[in-house]
């Protein structure tokens, strides 16, 4: 597949290329010059929604079984600390 670089810099990816890689408007490319001078690398980078996704509930697996979760236990301290402040101003 050949494609040209326009006036802006700008260069088209084949449709066959792009269903392959399964690219979609918004894919965030990221550019290399590679060691040889007529060679220029090229990576997906993935999607931050994607990624957050999926890290959600990733830490779960450490937490004890029958110990008191650490962020209630935070709150809980941040709690005692409010009420201990509300006589001082």
């Amino acid at each position: 597949m050949i494609t040209t670089l326009t006036g802006k810099n700008q260069i088209t990816i084949p449709a066959a290329l792009a269903a392959k890689l399964k690219l979609k408007p918004g894919t965030r490319l990221e550019w290399m010059a590679a060691d040889a001078p007529d060679e220029i690398h090229c990576r997906i980078l993935p999607d931050p929604a994607v990624l957050a996704g999926e890290l959600h509930g990733a830490g779960r697996r450490y937490l004890l079984a029958g110990k008191k979760h650490p962020l209630a236990a935070l709150l809980e301290e941040r709690g005692a600390e409010d009420c201990g402040r509300k006589g001082v101003l």
